[in-house]
């Protein structure tokens, strides 16, 4: 017994050391486990910055012509997302600006505005904007809403006041005032809304690509990596042990650096407790290690990894329900979500970290993570033991 105990021992650590050298020989699996985890976080929340977009151009094409609608056009310009540049004769002229790049929205009053807004009517303004980017539409939106509430306000204030004058003193302002608290994201930025999700989709693809990445070397050549049948192990789920516990290990300072440096230095909110942070996010990573194996049966050279890496990222963006939210999505692709280790450790991640949950309030998403990983691990192991150890092993253990 304490032979055979013995033997897988020296299996794992064999392994684990071998599968050190075997990395650190390897440039292109050292720049999945080290570099993209490191440098794309970076890149992309610096192209994000400043997450708010303000002062937006926007020309106002005013057919009323009077203090009322200058009125709306100065509120309106006072507004940190709208920046208004001047005036257009016509709506022509206002489209020209646009096609040309001179603004990305304008503002229509028509005639009579003020007329139907001292009779007590309706009076609608036409906002055009540029969609090419939501977020512009987003701040011409919001400032514009604003302004009309503002503005509705003070004009039922003066109607008040003109019929009944001592109610001035009772209601004055906004009747029924709306403070926006967005839980999670104070800035309302575009950054803290999508880095928090995309910094464990990057992890995701990274221990994928490079456990895929790790398997083509092996095949393209064996004996070069240090895999030829004189150190075939006996055990090849002990093979498998060694691999991940040496790929844990490397991960170490990208999972730390990614989950709790870059929302540190960019600001990003940081409600969660980094401990259980990081107990929840071991299952995805186990997870992702064996669905890093089972990628390995159809990756037979190190290049094949890129073909899976156009294939995927995508595929996992849109599944984790950052850009589109799960519960709309059709019950198959819900499924084919639920499937992928990034979709729970999104959910789970953004929980904790920007809501403050607890482990125990993302239990559904952890106890789902130990499920993938279960399953991702069994199925690995048996891609290793029946098509993977066949090929690597070829010639009989003497």
């Amino acid at each position: 017994m304490w032979k055979y105990i013995k033997s897988h021992l020296y299996d794992l650590v064999g392994e684990y050391f071998r599968e050190f050298r075997f990395v650190f020989h390897d440039g292109g699996i050292v720049l999945f486990f080290l570099f993209l985890p490191l440098a794309y976080p970076v890149i992309y929340s610096l192209i994000y910055n400043p997450e708010v977009v303000r002062d937006v151009r926007m020309v106002v094409v005013d057919h009323d012509r009077t203090a009322r609608s200058r009125e709306l056009v100065r509120n309106l310009d006072a507004c940190q997302e709208v920046w208004i540049t001047g005036y257009a004769s016509d709506l022509h002229e206002a489209q020209r600006a646009m096609h040309e790049h001179d603004c990305y929205g304008i503002l229509e009053i028509p005639e009579g505005f003020s007329r139907k807004l001292g009779r007590g009517e309706q009076s609608p303004a036409a906002m055009y904007c540029d969609m090419s980017l939501l977020l512009r539409y987003r701040g011409f939106l919001v400032a514009a809403t604003n302004v009309a509430q503002e503005m509705g306000a003070e004009l039922l204030a003066e109607k008040i006041d003109s019929e009944i004058p001592i109610a001035t003193t009772i209601s004055t302002g906004d009747p029924l005032p709306i403070e926006n608290v967005s839980m999670g994201n104070i800035e309302n930025g575009f950054d803290s809304f999508v880095m928090p999700g995309v910094v464990v989709l990057i992890l995701h693809q990274c221990i994928i690509l490079a456990s895929g990445m790790a398997g083509g070397a092996r095949r393209e050549n064996p004996g070069l990596t240090g895999y030829g049948a004189a150190v075939r192990p006996r055990s090849t789920s002990m093979a498998m042990a060694g691999e991940m516990l040496c790929y844990i290990t490397i991960l170490i300072v990208p999972i730390i650096f990614l989950l709790h440096y870059i929302p540190l230095i960019f600001s990003f909110p940081m409600a969660g407790d980094p401990a259980e942070i990081f107990m929840f996010i071991l299952p995805m990573v186990i997870a992702c290690l064996g669905l890093g194996f089972c990628f390995q049966a159809v990756v037979w050279e190190r290049e094949s990894v890129f073909v899976l890496w156009v294939a995927t990222s995508v595929a996992f963006l849109f599944l984790s329900g950052l850009t589109w939210p799960r519960y709309a999505m059709p019950g198959f692709w819900r499924f084919v979500g639920d499937l992928v280790p990034a979709t729970w450790g999104v959910e789970g991640f953004i929980r904790m970290n920007t809501n403050g949950a607890t482990l125990a309030q993302v239990r559904t998403e952890y106890i789902n993570l130990w499920i993938l990983a279960a399953v991702y691990l069994v199925a690995g192991y048996c891609v290793r033991r029946w098509v993977i150890r066949p090929t690597l092993w070829a010639r009989p253990r003497k």
